[in-house]
């Protein structure tokens, strides 16, 4: 059974998925973007049946990380025919569930910003300098094990560590199955800070760790987050954890792997950045330190079919979709 969200119209995604589920569904699908598929899929991992991604939204940074075709979403649906299950993690922000990430401080004002949805990455390097340098942002304190971040001015927690080198989080991940919350979070000083971030994606003022869960903490009771790519509002504090294996993800047993490469960074349209913020005193030269050692093990070549880990090898059965 196909429900065709109906543009301009308020839909409850996730009243819908558990009226599907109550009506006997074995199996639940979402074709949209991932604040959609969060939804769907919170449902779906609550009641132990399969989850069918369908990239038919914006970037759809989820199905990349699962090596699904994102330039011809109607391939997804072969999982129902000749498909394998994965078992992957969830992340939670509060009660809002989340695939990819939340975020808070600059990163959520950012996602704020009417123009974000259609241009992401130009979006963030027009606004993360003004947002790093200026006054205007709440005071957070965040938590991350053992690890206390003092008034950060943007912190990024996501479904699984991004690979390093990554402070904007527009990456990949190398596994979605590792029990652990990845964590960047941004303290800066003054504009020379915010330029280097542009020019070094491994500044001294940023910190990169994982956690299982993290609190974030402000100086007012309510903050504005990304969950997903979707602005919210949500009580303060926040605490974000990860739920590990709680979602079966039906995927076709032949999928890309490793789709087109994100867009290139405009690094002389960075430097201009940089140059405007730093001003005069950006300096000529920037501490680089030792590049981090990747989160878990490499990840091998893989030819077209062969499953991943915690894939099963197995054909999964013909499926009937419900949503």
């Amino acid at each position: 059974r196909v429900v065709l969200l109906e543009p301009g119209k308020h839909h409850d995604v996730t009243e819908l998925a558990r009226a599907a589920v109550a009506d006997g569904a074995d199996l639940l699908g979402a074709a949209g973007g991932d604040g959609t598929q969060a939804l769907v899929a919170a449902v779906a991992a609550e009641h132990d049946i399969p989850f069918l991604v369908i990239s038919a939204g914006t970037r759809n940074h989820f199905a990349l990380d699962l090596g699904l075709d994102r330039g011809n979403p109607a391939a997804c649906l072969d999982a129902l025919t000749d498909g394998v299950e994965l078992r992957v993690d969830l992340g939670f922000a509060g009660e809002q569930p989340f695939v990819n990430n939340a975020s808070f401080g600059a990163y959520a004002a950012i996602v704020q910003s009417p123009a974000y949805r259609d241009d992401k990455i130009g979006t963030s390097l027009d606004m993360l300098p003004e947002l790093l340098t200026g006054r205007q942002r709440p005071l957070l304190v965040a938590h991350a094990g053992d690890t206390t971040l003092t008034a950060p001015q943007a912190v990024l927690v996501s479904n699984n560590p991004y690979r390093t080198g990554d402070p904007f989080g527009l990456g990949r991940r190398e596994r979605l199955d590792s029990a652990a919350l990845g964590v960047l979070g941004v303290r800066l000083e003054g504009a020379v800070g915010a330029a280097a971030l542009l020019l070094n994606p491994e500044p001294s003022g940023l910190t990169v760790l994982t956690a299982p869960e993290v609190l974030i903490e402000a100086d007012r009771d309510e903050i504005e987050a990304g969950v997903d790519g979707e602005a919210m509002v949500l009580p303060a504090p926040v605490r974000c954890r990860i739920a590990p294996g709680v979602l079966r993800v039906r995927v076709p047993r032949r999928r890309p792997g490793v789709t087109s490469a994100p867009p290139r960074l405009d690094w002389r349209r960075l430097r201009k950045l940089a140059a405007t913020v730093g001003r005069t005193a950006a300096p000529s030269r920037l501490h680089r330190p030792h590049a981090a050692e990747p989160y878990g093990p490499p990840r091998p070549d893989r030819r077209h079919g062969e499953p991943g880990p915690g894939e099963r090898n197995e054909s999964a059965g013909s499926s009937s979709a419900h949503q």
